[in-house]
């Protein structure tokens, strides 16, 4: 088994580092740094090369890990990738899937999008991957659900989204506002009192939808929101924002910025005294970004998520042992996000054991209804819809209380 890293430079994809395990081979050293972007890349390999290639190959199921590695989003890159790297070892150490063995290669799913799908475009072509698993924005998703359908490649995404992704070749598994926003919404509305909700988030599609969804949450339970607006990825002078919800003197402000961009946001709302009044509801939050918003301004804010350290679940504190062996004490924390992508390897492994087949159609079939077990406990996908055990929590310091399954 063996795990590639890569990255973009100027002249285009590069090997960069080779992860070996378990006497797993190396890239030779002709191989490494080379531009896999150019034409001429095959010609010049050498006959030792081409011998590299075809061992490599041998009864493998080559993964493509498209993990935003930069921009807001790469905050989760380390986490995600361990995870990544964790779920294929403990296939392969079973036997792999359908006895191929797993190699997996990380590709940068940050930056503009039309140089990671020109990313993906390589992968598919030189790498030869057979099955896309990715943990990126929707926009991304959005832009390589295209190349992965052009090319009969099947491609399973992770992370919370918006929902709605029917495209076929395409297994989304991760949290939907229906199951982790409304309940949170209207417990918010119960038991806070909250009737007045500014909305926050970063712009693009994940946020654009979800607000659609929210606002129709917001009023079942009798609110209104007094306010809105989206954010461009990267921004962080947050002053600007901030005046606006202190003008607007919301009970709830539910933010849906991704990444650093959240991370900025909340040291910002918590520094200005707005945590002190004001309750805050956020998406795509989790341990890693709490951590960088830090314990004095994360307070009265909740989240809801299919995932938290502190479940104390039996699976969940078995995840976290293995994950602790394999990269030590110090390894980057992990959060539900990041997390994700030790799910959707899993989810994986049951579709195709339930398929008996690695070709698209017996693995689509078999993952529009399934059930498999993870870190996260049992997950049951019905009609392609993900249900994943959910909590709301609250921030507590640098780790999230647990309030109540949801």
């Amino acid at each position: 088994m063996c795990f590639q890293v890569w990255c973009q430079t100027g002249v285009g994809v590069r090997a960069t580092v080779n992860f070996p395990a378990h006497g797993g081979p190396a890239l030779p050293p002709s191989l490494l740094f080379r531009n896999l972007s150019s034409s001429a890349a095959d010609a010049a390999l050498s006959p030792s090369d081409h011998a590299f290639f075809r061992r490599r190959g041998a009864n493998r199921l080559r993964i493509g890990g498209f993990i935003c590695c930069t921009g807001s989003p790469g905050v989760w890159g380390p986490c995600a990738t361990n995870s990544a790297r964790l779920a294929v070892a403990e296939i392969n150490k079973r036997g792999g899937l359908l006895g191929r063995e797993i190699e997996l290669s990380i590709y940068d799913a940050g930056g503009p999008l039309d140089e990671v799908l020109n990313r993906a475009e390589q992968a598919i072509a030189f790498d030869e991957v057979d099955l896309i698993v990715g943990l990126h924005t929707s926009a991304v998703r959005v832009g390589l659900r295209d190349v992965t359908t052009r090319h009969r490649i099947p491609y399973i995404y992770t992370p919370v989204y918006e929902g709605g992704e029917r495209t076929p070749g395409v297994m989304a598994i991760g949290e939907t506002p229906r199951w982790q926003s409304r309940p949170s919404i209207h417990w918010l509305a119960d038991v806070k009192r909250a009737t007045r909700w500014y909305l926050i988030g970063s712009d693009y599609v994940w946020p654009w939808q979800s607000h659609r969804a929210v606002k129709n949450y917001i009023k079942e339970t009798g609110g209104h929101v007094v306010g809105e607006e989206f954010v461009p990825l990267g921004e962080d002078n947050h002053e600007p924002h901030l005046a606006r919800i202190r003008a607007a003197r919301p009970d709830v402000v539910l933010i849906s910025l991704i990444g650093t961009d959240s991370i900025t946001f909340n040291r910002a709302f918590g520094e200005c005294g707005l945590g002190a009044t004001t309750l805050r509801l956020a998406g795509a939050m989790d341990e890693t970004v709490l951590l960088g918003i830090g314990a004095d301004n994360s307070e009265n804010m909740f989240c809801a998520s299919g995932y938290f350290t502190g479940t104390g679940t039996r699976a969940n504190d078995d995840f976290q042992s293995r994950y602790r062996a394999m990269f030590g004490p110090n390894a980057p924390p992990i959060g539900s996000v990041g997390q994700s992508s030790y799910e959707g390897l899993r989810f994986l492994e049951a579709v195709a054991n339930k398929a008996g087949s690695l070709s698209m159609g017996p693995m689509l079939a078999a993952g529009r209804n399934i059930v498999y077990s993870g870190a996260r406990g049992r997950v049951t996908v019905r009609n392609g819809h993900a249900r994943t055990p959910m909590h709301l929590a609250e921030a507590d310091g640098l780790d999230f209380r647990l309030i109540k399954p949801i």
